[in-house]
């Protein structure tokens, strides 16, 4: 097969028409010898009933079920694991990405001989400043503090050759990043300038967006752990210097140790470092804790194909 295209499904109704229409035409341009493979994520709506009328007259389509929701990161990677296609196309069905991208992915890849990846870059990042400004804050943190660097502005929508998805599927993390690991397969990855479709909302609340931030940090650096070390080294060589400069003040000068306010503070702020400290190790050891009892990360509840 020539080109397999996943996309995931999850509140998609309203977009599910055009991006239909708009991909099979896009793709039909390049080959007749093509899959679109939607993965849907336990969608509320009628998302599934939908693709399963395409599929009553384009046996192209095909659907993979979950059996409940688990994420559009794990969702898509289920999807990649049942493409057949020479070269695979990722993108949302939402439109922020245009189906037409395919065309224009699939030349830069024709123009790039030794590409295995071409992938989207925004060219300004759009939505409401705090989407922005969290976004950016996003990137720049996990870039500081792990060792594999994700581009900023990364969209989802990328044209990925067979050796890239077969060593990319081989990942079988429980917690996923996807563009973590994007980059942690390595591999010649090409980016792609594009501009997006900003559609007005996100499904990614305050507390979702903290807990991938946390989520990615844990699992793509040790940083942190490090960095603990580190602090508890220098608050106690600052403790014991500020030890022996209150000893020398006693005991050669004559001069009272002040101060039941100073040790007060002194035990407050050692004590948020410690239950600070101790939170962190906690957080890493539940990644073990979920790492080691090897879950799948989706389980699929019917596969139409």
């Amino acid at each position: 097969m020539k080109i397999s295209i996943v996309t995931t499904l999850y509140n998609s109704v309203p977009y599910l028409d055009e991006f239909y229409s708009r991909m099979s035409n896009s793709v039909k341009k390049i080959t007749n010898d093509y899959e679109i493979i939607f993965v849907n994520d336990a969608s509320p709506d009628d998302s599934l009933h939908v693709v399963l009328n395409y599929r009553q007259k384009d046996k192209k389509v095909k659907l993979i079920d979950l059996s409940r929701n688990f994420g559009q990161h794990k969702a898509i990677m289920t999807g990649l694991e049942h493409t057949k296609g020479d070269l695979v196309f990722l993108i949302d069905s939402d439109l922020e990405e245009a189906p037409e991208l395919i065309l224009d992915f699939y030349k830069s890849m024709n123009e790039e001989k030794d590409a295995d990846v071409i992938y989207g870059i925004q060219k300004k990042r759009k939505g409401r400043l705090f989407h922005r400004l969290s976004g950016v804050l996003f990137y720049k943190i996990f870039n500081l503090l792990s060792d594999y660097k994700i581009p900023e502005n990364l969209t989802t929508v990328r044209l990925m050759k067979r050796e890239y998805i077969d060593s990319l599927i081989q990942h079988r993390e429980s917690e996923i990043l996807i563009g973590g690991l994007w980059t942690i397969t390595g591999y010649k990855q090409v980016p792609y300038s594009i501009v997006t479709n900003h559609k007005g909302g996100t499904s990614y609340s305050l507390t979702k967006k903290v807990a991938m931030f946390i989520n990615s940090i844990t699992s793509f650096s040790s940083k942190p752990l490090l960095y603990i070390f580190y602090i508890g080294l220098i608050i106690s060589i600052i403790s014991m210097g500020f030890v022996i400069y209150l000893f020398v003040e006693k005991v050669f000068y004559g001069i009272p140790v002040p101060g039941y306010t100073s040790l007060i503070v002194s035990v407050w702020f050692t004590g948020g470092i410690i239950i600070f400290s101790i939170g962190l190790v906690g957080i890493y050891l539940s990644r073990v804790f979920m790492e080691v009892k090897n879950r799948p990360y989706t389980i699929i509840k019917r596969k139409y194909d």
